[in-house]
């Protein structure tokens, strides 16, 4: 195939992803500054951070749907800046808002798609994604009157009837309950293990760990990425969970040990608290004194990725201030 072959292999592995110091501003705001990084064929790649921080511009930079300010890259050995159309070929586009036909079944609307996209025998690719997607006994139900979960997959199965090489998922399981999150996820890394790459939005920690690697985007800019290990141990957090034997409420503790020099974060956790700091040295000395309270237990624990997604928030500057 020809896009295959214009993609570089190093160590053996296609990047279908390849940028260097992606800028965009709008109305004189930066809203994402000189990102670099490279993203390997079949993998699933998660972008985390608060609203507003520059993760949608980023995927649409990433895959020519937007044109960046600044820098330079190829999205499936083709230009991100000349070779758009070509890229937007390959890639499907799976928004935050259902966008299908609503007063159409889910037959009749994946049928609509594969005639818009020219596929051959729309009706059998219909009949086809029907099937891989479990929707069968739903074929004559109105889109609009399906469930978040069920809406969902109809839309993953519309934006990958064109068989794209690239698959662009914007927090697509918002609103969407536990179990078709789980389904949804199984049926992406399914994709994937056919060599379907997956850029992914997503504020949910969980799935967030089931990306291959993730980049932490905070108002612009590129905090960290890697594998979730990666990321966890590139924050150098030293965390400890705090308990009370007497069951009293641990939230003035927490507000207390939040001013303390030394702790750099302090989160509740259910009847916890998570306690971190970036200086285990400083964080010991800060926490001594509360040691000594009988009531309080002090157990060293492994920092969460929310530990360090926290943590990451608390040091990034609001591009809006």
């Amino acid at each position: 195939m020809e896009v295959a072959s214009r993609t570089d292999k190093p160590n053996g592995k296609d990047v279908v992803i390849d940028v260097h110091g992606l800028t965009k501003s709008f109305d004189g705001r930066t809203v994402v500054r000189n990102l670099s990084m490279q993203v390997q064929r079949g993998q699933i790649y998660g972008f985390l951070g608060p609203n507003g921080s520059g993760k949608t511009t980023t995927i649409r930079m990433l895959c020519g749907l937007l044109t960046p300010d600044e820098g330079t890259g190829t999205c499936l050995g083709y230009d991100i800046l000349t070779e758009t159309d070509k890229i937007k070929r390959l890639v499907g586009y799976m928004t935050q808002r259902f966008s299908l036909y609503q007063d159409l079944s889910v037959r009749e609307n994946l049928e609509f798609v594969a005639r818009v996209y020219g596929i051959p025998q729309p009706v059998a690719a219909a009949r086809a994604a029907i099937k891989r997607l479990r929707l069968g006994g739903r074929e004559e139900q109105l889109a609009g009157e399906l469930s978040g979960g069920w809406k969902q997959r109809l839309a993953l199965g519309a934006c990958t009837l064109p068989n794209p090489q690239l698959l662009l998922l914007d927090e697509p399981t918002a609103g969407v309950d536990p179990k078709a999150r789980r389904e949804f996820w199984n049926e992406i890394h399914a994709l994937a293990a056919e060599g379907l790459t997956v850029l992914v939005s997503t504020h949910y920690m969980d799935e967030a760990e089931r990306c291959h690697e993730i980049a932490y985007i905070a108002y612009g800019e590129l905090l960290t990425r890697g594998t979730v290990e990666e990321v966890i141990a590139q924050a150098h957090l030293t965390t400890y969970t705090v308990t009370a034997s007497d069951g009293d409420n641990l939230a003035p503790l927490g507000e207390e040990l939040a001013k303390l020099p030394g702790i750099d974060m302090v989160a509740p956790f259910g009847a916890s608290l998570h306690v971190s700091g970036r200086d285990g040295a400083a964080l010991e000395t800060a926490i001594a004194p509360y040691r000594e309270r009988k009531a309080l237990a002090f157990t060293r624990s492994e920092p969460s990725l929310e530990d360090v997604f926290i943590d990451l928030m608390g040091k990034a500057k609001d591009n809006f201030q």
